[in-house]
């Protein structure tokens, strides 16, 4: 019998932070922890980036709304925040999250953020359905879906979006499971370490992101990044051959 994690297929298993109701100090605490853990892997570096390639282009005299789906503690947004306010942008920001006690804490913690907005919500409903952006950042958060699920979803939310969708999400990898194993003899958090863990085997391999993506008609640009990462960025097909590499890069 193997002694090695099988990373063949995506697995099914829940996150504890998949409850909505998870809440009180433990929830602080975890994603406290997980905005650590997220910047020391270089993992906010990632979904800005993205971010840095889609407003290329882009004149920084023209207002944008970008939302943040799965937003946490408001952490990648007060970062954009910062970078918008460096760089001269006019950035109206948006975070959504399902679980209210998350949110109420983002909201907290980004008091000093005058264009940063926090709402609950579920990315499936008709009142996401009326949001209109420009960018769509999602980082670490579509591995909590299925594929049958992110089809459903991306396709009306790359439409919609002006510029394009910016995910970064974990590569599902025997190496990335046993590298965030050892890190988690570090983590006091129960939490953390098991929902790392079955993050990991819910990640991505970048032939699944391709087949999404070609399944969605879309223009894409997948790139590995360390620690395990997948920059995957999502544009409206252009009835003229555009070439997104060239935009992107």
């Amino acid at each position: 019998m193997s002694i090695m994690v099988d990373t063949k297929y995506r697995s099914d298993a829940q996150e504890i932070m998949d409850d909505f109701d998870y809440n009180g100090e433990i929830l602080h605490d975890s994603l406290d922890k997980l905005s650590k853990i997220n910047r020391w892997l270089g993992g906010h570096r990632v979904t800005l980036n993205g971010l840095k390639k889609l407003l290329k282009h882009h004149p920084k005299k023209e207002p944008l709304t970008i939302v943040d789906l799965g937003c946490g503690s408001g952490d990648i947004l007060r970062e954009v925040a910062e970078f918008g306010k460096k760089k001269g942008y006019k950035f109206q920001l948006l975070g959504i999250d399902a679980n209210e006690n998350t949110v109420a804490y983002a909201e907290r913690l980004s008091k000093g953020y005058p264009n940063i907005e926090y709402r609950q919500m579920d990315i499936f409903s008709e009142a996401f359905g009326r949001i209109e952006f420009d960018v769509v950042l999602a980082t670490l958060f579509f591995h909590h879906f299925k594929e049958d699920e992110l089809l459903k979803f991306l396709k009306p939310v790359v439409d919609r979006a002006n510029l394009g969708v910016v995910v970064n999400d974990i590569h599902r990898h025997r190496m990335a499971y046993y590298l965030f194993k050892l890190l988690s003899l570090t983590i006091s958090n129960q939490t953390i370490v098991e929902d790392g863990l079955t993050s990991v085997l819910r990640g991505f391999k970048k032939k699944e992101l391709i087949k999404i993506s070609q399944e969605l008609h879309m223009d894409f640009k997948i790139k590995w990044k360390w620690a395990f990462r997948y920059q995957w960025i999502l544009k409206q097909s252009k009835s003229i051959n555009t070439d997104l590499n060239s935009l992107l890069y």
